[in-house]
């Protein structure tokens, strides 16, 4: 460390051929002044000249004197010394709100090294948002592409920098955490790509886009032979009949409207092995894409884990992922192999039930895992299928906090909510607990009306979660609600 009333700097000595580090200082002991600044970067060049290294300047964004990118590159251009240069850092542009187009105009040799971050935009002491809440590009709010696009622009070649603060980071799984910065660059360079060629995009390999969504094809259930009985009787209720019966496995495809539900009983392969691990639970879902071999290989080239087991002869193969809880994600499409799989996997069931409940759809599935790994399945959702994020949002539990985050197609064709466990108290933190891991906690499925669906499921013997009176109550006093209308939702 070198402080001083004249030099005023922090040198962070770098490895493996990075340029070392001066970054804007905070404290009230360094002198103001470009010039000042400049001439002692200048005899600080010399010095690594001397020593066969190269020095980097960086503005802070709650630099005292410098916090500005357009700050420091002035000192540098000033310095002018081969021996020094600029380090950018998307977090400390960013923050500030700076244009990132001012980035354009300085050329790319004069640039020593690029840090990428992204961060929440929650108003906060910025110093403290960069300690405790960066995180990987693409997972938080910052336009980090913009950002990106524009340092392509320069013709830099060097390398780039995940430079990343977060209290999960520091408790998490390495290997996740390496997983995510790697996906968090492919998919950040890849939208570079489409508009700014450049030398360090153009060492991303080629991948398909995102994959727009056109809805959940089907829900898949992992369920012991015992469980049937019980399931099938609470589907009936929900107006659910068994519309077909694979043709060698242990399989029912439930319907009703545009909803597919499915119930595995197969003894052995990974639907066993989930059932071992979580018991009774919905541990897959099919997605349906444009193309699916498309989708399939963007995923892998994001680094997802692609899923295959083996299939009777005659049997459609159909690609599928790791998902949520070493679940699975199933894709389909109108291809003539994949669009016509229901008629060619099932033999049809007659149905002798009467009219069904109304249920025309999934709304959205929610799926539940600890806090901590909300980041990481939110960057692997928004890097494969063409949806985004909505703000995380705090759910209050009688046992704690739940943090609660959408993602979601603008058609609203697919809606994912992931929900957050911080406290095993919380009705989350329970279900995670109790199935040994993270997973789809609850379905939503649609009905064009609420209200004769409703009265359809009490005829059909369906008993529904008990509200208190006050919470009706309360909707009244807070919504101003008509009394005939509360009437119908008590």
């Amino acid at each position: 460390v070198r402080e001083g009333p004249r030099r005023g700097v922090r040198r962070d000595v770098g490895g493996r051929g990075d340029p070392d580090v001066d970054r804007s200082r905070v404290p009230a002991v360094p002198l103001g002044g470009v010039d000042r600044a400049a001439e002692d970067l200048r005899a600080l060049g010399e010095l690594a000249k001397s020593m066969g290294v190269r020095v980097g300047y960086e503005a802070l964004a709650w630099g005292r004197h410098v916090s500005d990118h357009r700050d420091a590159w002035e000192i540098v251009r000033r310095a002018d010394h081969p021996n020094i240069g600029l380090i950018l850092d998307s977090f400390h542009t960013l923050v500030r709100r700076i244009d990132s187009d001012t980035i354009r105009s300085i050329p790319g040799d004069r640039i020593f090294i690029v840090q990428l971050a992204d961060a929440p935009r929650i108003e906060m002491d910025l110093l403290y948002l960069s300690r405790h809440f960066r995180s990987m590009p693409g997972e938080g709010d910052l336009p980090v592409v913009d950002f990106m696009r524009a340092v392509a622009a320069t013709g830099y070649a060097g390398p780039l920098s995940l430079e990343i603060f977060n209290d999960q980071f520091r408790g998490g799984s390495p290997k996740v955490i390496a997983a995510d910065g790697h996906r968090s660059l492919l998919y950040l360079m890849d939208q570079v790509r489409q508009f700014e060629p450049s030398p360090i995009a153009i060492s991303v390999p080629a991948m398909p886009e995102r994959s727009p969504v056109a809805g959940i094809a089907f829900v898949e259930f992992a369920a012991a032979p015992d469980d049937v009985a019980p399931l099938r009787d609470l589907l009936r209720q929900l107006g659910f009949e068994p519309a077909g019966q694979h043709r060698s496995k242990q399989v029912t495809l439930y319907r009703q409207g545009d909803i597919r539900l499915i119930v595995n009983t197969e003894p052995e392969g990974l639907v066993r092995s989930q059932y071992v691990t979580h018991g009774l639970s919905a541990y897959a879902f099919g997605i349906e894409v444009p193309d699916a071999g498309a989708a399939v290989q963007r995923a892998v080239a994001l680094g997802a884990n692609i899923f295959s087991q083996g299939v009777a002869e005659g049997e459609t193969m159909v690609p599928a992922i790791r998902g949520v809880g070493g679940g699975l994600i199933y894709f389909l499409d109108k291809s003539e192999t994949l669009g016509a799989i229901w008629e060619r996997e099932f033999v049809p069931l007659e149905s002798t039930a009467g009219p069904n409940a109304g249920l025309t759809r999934i709304d959205h599935l929610a799926q539940t895992m600890d806090y901590d790994q909300m980041l990481t399945w939110v960057l692997f959702y928004r890097s494969i299928f063409a949806v985004e994020k909505s703000p995380m949002v705090d759910v209050l539990d009688p046992g704690g906090l739940v943090r609660s985050q959408v993602v979601a197609a603008a058609s609203g064709a697919l809606r994912l909510t992931l929900n957050g466990a911080d406290s095993s108290r919380t009705f989350a933190g329970e279900f995670v607990q109790r199935n040994f891991g993270s997973g789809i906690q609850h379905l939503a499925l649609g009905t064009d009306d609420i209200m004769a669906t409703a009265a359809a499921l009490a005829g059909r013997g369906f008993v529904p979660l008990a509200i208190p009176d006050t919470y009706y109550d309360d909707l009244a006093a807070r919504l101003g609600l008509e009394a005939g209308f509360v009437e119908a939702l008590r």
